[in-house]
């Protein structure tokens, strides 16, 4: 019986110590270091670095079109019935009998031809074909526009890296903002929580009424519920930072950067106005990018006007010739292609081309005009909640201060437990509207921070 606990014992420490070798390391980073690696493993950045790397490749088939074109064709044929060729009679003088000879001798001299046939059964033939694109209008334009193309995915990855380290910054600064108003709520819960208890005591040998036991008992009950909510919000912020770093939800992470470390970087940095020039913003590009390949669709449509010419070569071979054989084995030709007529339609194609680019070039001034209207706006915001933040910052410690005075006086039986728990709600009050102005005074920062980024 002891052998059989002793093999078990073992089993199982084995069984347990192969699950604490598959538990994950805990991921431990800071705001930078969270930002380099959504950069680096953010699912819409991947998707935006293959885009870049599909479009190398668009290029590439675009200047492949006018190089030299290589191909080989093979075709096998079976001729059931062979057609055949005869080149009539012909004279064979060793069929004239010796003397006088008459025009029957001669005309038996004369034997039929045996006939030519002109194929074969079996044939396999091959056509080696080098073709060169020599000039077309439209290959021009496509030179050009492949490396407008080129510069729509290079910015385009730049604008989803900025887009992503702005996110990551305000979940990040999210987090760490419930966690500071969850370690308030928790001392709060405690501090009530023990009043509580000696106000039950207290009731019970008769000192107080049990109306100041029930209105702590309804300030603990919403304290409970406010941990319990704020618990559950860093929790989904938690999960929501890894699904935008990248990296699966069950992965242990730590966030090392703290609140006020935060607060303290990102304080002042705007107070005065920044220089700002929209034509550095990435999405100021992109619709410059647009604009030109509107311009370049323009092009496009008055190549085709133009002619195309292409040159070419071809061998021909065969396994199997025929005793007749008419085909050319080496041709070298030159195709032009001349547009004459087409009843309007090329003329339609230019005239909405440049409608289509006309409207490009509004879209540009409606960004450029967006774009200042976003940084003012952005800058406002911070301004703003700087203002607010240093009052909240302000009311806060006031209010803990009269809430922490007005416990005191409870206990000593001066106020009343309504009065403590109208300084409380006081109190929990100012500590949100301190935070929110804290996430909303940081998260402006992390939108100027992108808007004024150099690409």
């Amino acid at each position: 019986m002891n052998l059989k606990l002793l093999f078990t014992f073992i089993f199982l420490g084995l069984f347990t110590g192969g699950f604490s070798q598959e538990k994950k390391d805990s991921i431990r980073l800071s705001l930078a270091e969270a930002q380099t690696y959504a950069l680096q493993n953010n699912r819409a950045v991947k998707n935006a670095r293959i885009d870049l790397l599909s479009a190398d490749k668009k290029v590439w088939e675009t200047i492949a079109m006018g190089l030299p074109q290589l191909g080989l064709s093979a075709n096998y044929q079976h001729q059931f019935v062979i057609p055949e060729i005869s080149f009539g009679n012909f004279f064979d003088p060793t069929l004239l009998p010796n003397g006088f000879i008459t025009n029957t001798d001669i005309m038996n001299a004369y034997l039929p031809a045996p006939k030519v046939p002109l194929g074969v059964p079996d044939n396999t033939t091959f056509d080696f074909t080098l073709s060169q694109l020599i000039f077309s209008g439209e290959y021009i334009v496509g030179l050009q526009a492949t490396r407008v193309f080129k510069e729509i995915s290079v910015n385009s990855l730049a604008k989803t890296e900025a887009s992503t380290r702005e996110s990551i910054a305000s979940t990040y600064y999210m987090y760490l903002v419930l966690g500071e108003s969850l370690k308030v709520l928790e001392a709060s819960y405690e501090t009530v929580s023990k009043t509580y208890k000696e106000t039950l005591s207290m009731n019970q040998q008769g000192f107080v009424e049990e109306t100041d036991v029930s209105q702590l008992k309804i300030s603990l009950s919403n304290l409970e519920r406010l941990v319990a909510s704020v618990k559950a919000q860093r929790d989904v912020a938690l999960q929501l930072i890894k699904f935008q770093l990248g990296m699966e939800i069950s992965q242990p992470l730590i966030l090392t950067d703290s609140l006020p470390t935060m607060i303290q970087e990102g304080n002042i940095q705007y107070l005065a106005t920044p220089v700002y020039d929209y034509r550095n913003s990435i999405d100021f590009k992109i619709v410059k990018n647009l604009e030109s390949s509107s311009a370049l669709f323009v092009r496009r449509e008055q190549s085709k006007y133009l002619p195309t010419i292409s040159g070419f070569y071809r061998r021909h071979e065969q396994t199997n010739q025929p005793a007749f054989n008419f085909a050319v084995k080496d041709l070298v030709g030159i195709g032009l292609n001349i547009p004459i007529f087409q009843s309007g339609t090329r003329s339609s194609k230019v005239g909405q081309a440049k409608f289509d680019l006309e409207k490009a070039r509004i879209n540009t001034e409606n960004a450029a005009q967006g774009l200042i209207l976003e940084f003012e706006t952005a800058l406002t915001t911070y301004q703003t909640a700087y203002g607010n933040f240093l009052t909240n910052s302000e009311t806060i410690v006031l209010s803990k201060q009269v809430y922490l005075k007005s416990l005191i006086k409870y206990k000593e039986g001066i106020s009343t437990s309504f009065e403590l728990s109208q300084n409380q709600s006081q109190f929990l009050s100012a500590e949100q509207a301190y935070y929110t102005s804290v996430l909303t005074l940081l998260n402006a920062k992390a939108k100027l921070d992108r808007i004024l980024t150099v690409n």
